[in-house]
């Protein structure tokens, strides 16, 4: 996998692997917590007639770990990724977001309506609803965060590989189980533990009001041990007028790697879809 180094106007460089370039069709991928851009390499395999622009984002993957919490915000990741949509020259994309990347998907859709096509979001979440909510979720975040300062990466993955959320990959071969692994621990620690205080779920503004506004094609993805997330997507569907809900049985949170055969299927056919 090749990658490219694109740089901010402030000098923060982003990985970018950008594949299949010569198609007309172009798909934004933006991976979840402790993945990065090879999160998505998968893909390739289902959308030969789709140009992919996989990104690692903020403090993940070969991509700037900046020291301050502010540079991990919200708008200030949207302004990132619209920046390297420019220098890539593509102006409207399709935009494929899991778990953190589908809330940074939803949001830069919600931001920038004129240059998304269609969006897929796996396994995501628009945010919570109240300030109570989001200060419960924040002081957890911030306490995560500091576990990894104060334990190291290893133990942090350690904690992070079993949590109930991701139950449903134990099933998984031993191989892909290490890889995994792997890639997790290949993380910045400090990347880490920024990107849950500047970009968690805690310190994101609630989109729920936000979603009556987005006209555009929209399809959910989940798996259906993943009950949380299911009743999240039904209910974003709700909202949304013409979307698509797509259940993924006998797979959790990560639908992308534990059927990635059906997850890229589904993918590449609701982008090459004629409206």
């Amino acid at each position: 996998m090749s990658s490219l180094i694109i740089r901010m106007r402030d000098g923060v460089a982003y990985e970018v692997v950008d594949q299949n370039r010569s198609a007309e069709n172009a798909t934004l991928c933006l991976h979840g917590f402790t993945g990065s851009a090879a999160s998505w390499q998968f893909l390739n395999a289902y959308t030969e007639n789709t140009r992919l622009i996989q990104v690692s984002l903020l403090g993940h993957g070969r991509t700037d770990s900046p020291k301050s919490v502010r540079r991990y915000a919200m708008s200030q990741q949207l302004t990132d990724l619209a920046e390297i949509l420019d220098q890539l020259k593509l102006h409207k994309v399709n935009i494929l977001g899991y778990s953190m990347g589908g809330r940074i998907a939803l949001s830069f859709t919600s931001r920038y309506p004129e240059r998304v096509n269609k969006l897929i979001l796996e396994s995501a979440s628009p945010g919570l609803r109240s300030f109570k909510e989001r200060m419960t979720r924040l002081k957890h975040d911030h306490q995560l965060a500091q576990k990894i300062r104060h334990e190291g990466l290893t133990q942090f993955v350690d904690f992070w590989e079993n949590i109930p959320l991701f139950a449903s990959q134990k099933s998984l071969p031993a191989g892909r189980l290490a890889q995994l692994r792997e890639g997790r621990l290949k993380s910045n620690p400090l990347g880490l533990a920024r990107s849950l205080e500047g970009i968690g779920t805690g310190s994101q503004p609630s989109m729920w009001q936000a979603l009556k506004h987005i006209k555009l094609p929209v399809l959910f993805i989940c798996g259906t041990l993943d009950e949380k997330f299911c009743h999240i997507a039904k209910c974003m569907q709700q909202e949304l007028e013409g979307s698509q809900l797509t259940l993924a049985e006998h797979a959790g949170h990560t639908v992308h790697v534990e059927q990635p055969h059906f997850f890229g299927k589904i993918v590449s056919e609701f982008i090459l879809a004629q409206d």
